[in-house]
């Protein structure tokens, strides 16, 4: 469960973003850290009850660290303003498909899938997408799926303008052979992530998503 404390030291970590203030109050920082951890650790373990490829995964290793990667960055900021989370097979820098959780004041929202794949793994995906649409179409009209998450996310930052090389443009899946990335959403309010069933709900949600993580995940073991 997250506390509004923990929700309020983020509050304070976007406003204060430079590693004076943040040393000055690493005594807020380690208890709303441990709070986040103990979140993933209830997750992973329902998580694990449905999805059997999740079986080393601990939840120190699914969290992301705090600070940033700013050497590419034109924001110099040195720490995200939220914690997030990334289960999946072989861990968080793995090339399969998982969950995500991310909580961050008035932006948390829960999710997964494969983010940004690379060339290989991407063609590999198009293709099983391709030879198994109809597959493929169930999981992603599913209404409990579409209910959820509202259906994959289909916009011009993760699609290409035009069809991708070996496929036409009258292709029944094309607009999602299109895709970049096959990732679900869920937004979320702070009330639902301060909410006493919040475990409960996310391990829910995340069973709805397990059908097409098994499909993205099977297209990489090809």
């Amino acid at each position: 469960m997250i506390s509004k404390s923990t929700l309020d030291y983020l509050k304070k970590l976007k406003k204060n973003n430079d590693r004076d203030w943040f040393e000055n109050n690493r005594k807020t920082y380690e208890p709303a850290k441990a709070e986040y951890l103990s979140l993933i650790e209830q997750i992973l373990a329902g998580v694990k009850q449905f999805d059997s490829t999740i079986t080393d995964n601990t939840a120190k290793e699914a969290m992301f660290r705090i600070n940033r990667d700013v050497r590419f960055s034109k924001d110099k900021s040195p720490y995200k303003t939220h914690f997030g989370a990334n289960i999946k097979r072989g861990g968080k820098k793995s090339v399969y498909a998982g969950y995500y959780i991310h909580v961050e004041p008035g932006a948390s929202f829960i999710g997964g899938g494969l983010w940004f794949p690379e060339a290989e793994s991407l063609k590999k995906v198009r293709q099983e997408i391709d030879y198994c649409y109809e597959d493929f179409q169930k999981i992603v009209e599913d209404k409990n799926f579409k209910k959820t998450y509202g259906g994959l996310e289909c916009n011009k930052e993760i699609s290409l303008s035009r069809p991708p090389k070996n496929y036409e443009a009258d292709n029944a899946a094309i607009e999602f052979l299109k895709l970049k990335c096959f990732v679900a959403t869920k937004n979320l309010t702070d009330e639902e992530v301060l909410d006493k069933k919040f475990v409960q709900n996310t391990i829910k949600d995340f069973k709805v998503l397990h059908p097409l993580l098994v499909f993205l995940n099977h297209s990489l073991e090809n």
